[in-house]
C-alpha cells in the first residue's frame, strides 16, 4: 500500500495491530523516548502519543521499529526504486539490463516534483515552542527535532534538481538560543547542505532553508539516503512514495505540500552557537561544539499534524532499520559505482562509520600466490566514495578465498580474515586525516586516523578457543576472555594518558613476547570491562572500533618500521580502554525508567509489550 501521509499510515498501522495508543499524558523531557526505547527492544508496535505535556501536537515513535514494519511502509515501491537507482549509478546498466528500464519506469515518472497551492500545511501558524519538546537523553542540551527533512538550495542555480534534502538534527531549546526564535542546525562531514552553505557564505548571502517533519514515511527515508550524482533527494522521495513530491512556494521558500510541519527561516551568515550535547547513534553522546544556527521566520502546520520522532542510541536502535533498507536499496548501485568490490557492510553493532567489511576481487598477477594487491586499489576507491570514505577502520578480504562468505555475518568474516592476514605486510595506515565527526576516540574533532586491514590467500593460521598451556599475563593485566575464536580481551590498568598507556602496553607486549602458541589468538584488545566486551559479540564490536584510535591505539609484539611501513608478529594489540577525553556513554534516568516501568504494569497502556 501507497502512503500518502503520515495519518494515512499511522491509520493503517493502527488496524493491523501495529500501533499502541497512549492517551494519559506523557512528559516530552525523557519520558517519550524512554518508552520509545523499552517498545523498541521488545519489537513492539508504533507508540501514538495523543497527550504531550505542553503542547496541542499528538506524536508517534517507532514506525520503523522492527525490519518487517518497515519493509511493510515501503516495499511496494522497493524494486522500482532499486532499479532507478541502479540506473542513476551506472547509465551501463541499460544496456546490460534492459528490464530494469522497465522497472525503473513507474519511480521514474513520481520522480518529478509537481507545484500546488494552497497546500494544507500552510493553513496554520504556531511557535517553536508549542511542538513537542522531546529530550531523549539526561545530558542532553535541550530538545531537538529527530527526524527532520532540512531543505535547501544551491545559492548559484535556482533550480530544484540543485537541492539538497537532509537529515540534520536541530536543537530547539537550551544553549544561547533566542527561545522561539533560533534552532541550532547540526551538519556534519560529506553532507550535502555543506556546499549549499558555503557558497552562500562565499556571496555574503543568507541560505534560506525549509524543515519539513512528517508527511509520507518516503520522505524521512529520502533525508537519509546516500543518493548517486544527480538524483537529488526530493525527487527520489517522490519516486519511494509512489507519488510525486508536491512543492508549494511561500515568501521564497519552498514548502512541502503533504508535510505536517515546515519551518522556514535563515541559515545565520558568518555566525555560530554552541550546539549539544546530544545522545548519539554510536551511543555516546557528542559533546558541545560550535555549528549554525537557523532564524526561524515561521512555523506552519496542517490541521492534524503529528509529530513524528525517533531516539538514536548504542545499536542497533530504529534508525539501524533504515540502514538496512538504505544497503537493501543501494546495494548493487555500489558494485556498479565501485567495480570489483563484490559485498560491503557498515557495521552497525560498531556505529556504522568505525567499522566497514568489504570483499573484493584479487586479480591481479594470478599466476603468483594471491596476496592483497588488487584489494588495495579496492581500498583505496571505497574510502574515496561518499560517506564510505568516514570508515575508521576498513577490513577487506578476497572473493575468490570463499566465495560464499557474508560480510553481514561479522564474527564469521572476522575469523576469515584473522586466519589469513599477515601481520607484516597487510596493516596500511592513513595518519592525521579525516574521521566522522561523531566518533570522539581522538582529541580532534574531524581528525584522526583509518586502518586498512588486507587478508587473501590461504589460511596462515588456526584460531583456537582457549588458551595455551602455562599462559600468564603481566600483573596490571587480568581477567582474560576468549571473546571468538582467535580474538582475545583483558583489562589492563585504567588509562590515564597516552605516555602512561604506552608504558603500560609496553610491559604486556614484552611479557607476550615470552609466551608460546599465540599464533592461534592474533587479537588482543585492552578493556575496562573484560565480562562485558566478551559477553557478545555485538559488545565486542562497540568496545573495540569505538574506543580505539589506530594510529595511538594499536600495538604489536615485535612491532616497527621498515621503510615506512609498520608492521608486526602477532598478537596484535587493540588499546579499547576509556580515554580521559572520549565521551560519555548514555545512561537513562533511573527515575523516568521506574515511571516507565509503571506504564507496562496490568491495566497500563503498555501492558504485554514491555
Amino acid at each position: 500500500m501507497k502512503f500518502l501521509s503520515l495519518r494515512q499510515c499511522i491509520d493503517s498501522l493502527e488496524k493491523q495491530g501495529e500501533l499502541v495508543q497512549i492517551r494519559q499524558m506523557v512528559d516530552p523531557d525523557l519520558e517519550m523516548a524512554e518508552i520509545t526505547r523499552r517498545v523498541f527492544n521488545a519489537n513492539g508496535p508504533a507508540v501514538l502519543f495523543s497527550n504531550v505535556m505542553n503542547s496541542k501536537f499528538p506524536a508517534v515513535s517507532n514506525l520503523f521499529g522492527t525490519w518487517e514494519r518497515t519493509l511493510k511502509i515501503f516495499e511496494p515501491q522497493l524494486a522500482s526504486v532499486k532499479a532507478l537507482v541502479d540506473i542513476k549509478s551506472d547509465l551501463g546498466t541499460c544496456f546490460k539490463s534492459p528490464g530494469k528500464i522497465l522497472k525503473a519506469l513507474p519511480a521514474a515518472l513520481h520522480s518529478l516534483p509537481l507545484k500546488t497551492s494552497n497546500p494544507k500545511v500552510l493553513k496554520n501558524k504556531c511557535g517553536i515552542q508549542d511542538l513537542p519538546m522531546i529530550k531523549c537523553w539526561p545530558k542532553d542540551g535541550g530538545a531537538f527535532i529527530l527526524l527532520p527533512q532540512v531543505f535547501s538550495k544551491d545559492p548559484e542555480k535556482d533550480s530544484i534538481f540543485s537541492s539538497n534534502l537532509g537529515m540534520y538534527r536541530i536543537q530547539l531549546s537550551g544553549n544561547d538560543y533566542d527561545s522561539g526564535k533560533e534552532i541550532g542546525l547540526h551538519y556534519q562531514l560529506h553532507r550535502g547542505i555543506g556546499n549549499h552553505h558555503k557558497k552562500a557564505l562565499e556571496k555574503k548571502q543568507a541560505l534560506r532553508v525549509s524543515i519539513f517533519i512528517g508527511g509520507p514515511p518516503a520522505h524521512t527515508l529520502a533525508a537519509v539516503m546516500p543518493l548517486p550524482e544527480g538524483l537529488p533527494e526530493i525527487a527520489f522521495a517522490g519516486a519511494l512514495a509512489g507519488k510525486n513530491f508536491k512543492v508549494a512556494n511561500k515568501n521564497n521558500y519552498l514548502i512541502s505540500a503533504d508535510a505536517d510541519f515546515c519551518i522556514t527561516g535563515i541559515v545565520v551568515p558568518g555566525k555560530t552557537k554552541r550546539e549539544g550535547p546530544f545522545g548519539d547513534h554510536l551511543g555516546y553522546y557528542s559533546l558541545e561544539h560550535e555549528y549554525p544556527y537557523v532564524k526561524v521566520e515561521s512555523v506552519y502546520h496542517r490541521k492534524d499534524a503529528i509529530f513524528p520522532f525517533t531516539v538514536v542510541g548504542r545499536p542497533p536502535q530504529e534508525d539501524s532499520n533504515f540502514g538496512r533498507l538504505i544497503h537493501e536499496i543501494t546495494r548493487s548501485a555500489i558494485q556498479d559505482s565501485i567495480p570489483g568490490v563484490t559485498a560491503v557492510n557498515a557495521v552497525d553493532d560498531a556505529g556504522v562509520h568505525p567499522l566497514l567489511l568489504v570483499k573484493a576481487h584479487e586479480r591481479y598477477v594470478p599466476y603468483e600466490r594471491r596476496m592483497p594487491r588488487e584489494l588495495l586499489t579496492h581500498a583505496s576507491r571505497v574510502l574515496g566514495t561518499g560517506q564510505l570514505s568516514l570508515a575508521k577502520y576498513l577490513m577487506i578480504c578476497a572473493h575468490e578465498d570463499n566465495p560464499e562468505l557474508n560480510v553481514n555475518d561479522e564474527k564469521a568474516f572476522f575469523i576469515h580474515m584473522l586466519e589469513r592476514i599477515n601481520f607484516a605486510s597487510d596493516l596500511h595506515f592513513f595518519t592525521k586525516t579525516t574521521m566522522d565527526t561523531l566518533d570522539y576516540s581522538t582529541q580532534n574533532t574531524n581528525l584522526g586516523s583509518k586502518l586498512v586491514m588486507a587478508a587473501a590467500g590461504e589460511k596462515r593460521r588456526h584460531l583456537k578457543i582457549e588458551f595455551p598451556q602455562n599462559f600468564s599475563l603481566p600483573e596490571e593485566f587480568k581477567h582474560p576472555k576468549i571473546a571468538a575464536p582467535g580474538m582475545v580481551v583483558l583489562e589492563g590498568p585504567h588509562f590515564k594518558t597516552y605516555p602512561k598507556g604506552k608504558i603500560q602496553i609496553n610491559r604486556l607486549k614484552k611479557h607476550l613476547q615470552t609466551q608460546t602458541d599465540l599464533e592461534s589468538l592474533p587479537l588482543f584488545v585492552v578493556v575496562d570491562d573484560a565480562n562485558f566486551t566478551a559477553k557478545s559479540f555485538s559488545n565486542f564490536l562497540w568496545v573495540t572500533f569505538l574506543r580505539s584510535n589506530p594510529s595511538h591505539d594499536i600495538y604489536g609484539v615485535n612491532e616497527k618500521i621498515i621503510f615506512k611501513h609498520w608492521e608486526c608478529n602477532p598478537p596484535l594489540i587493540i588499546d579499547a580502554r576509556i580515554k580521559p577525553f572520549h565521551a560519555d556513554p548514555l545512561v537513562p534516568d533511573k527515575k523516568v525508567v521506574e515511571k516507565v516501568d509503571a506504564l507496562g504494569q496490568r491495566g497500563g497502556p503498555l501492558f504485554g509489550i514491555i
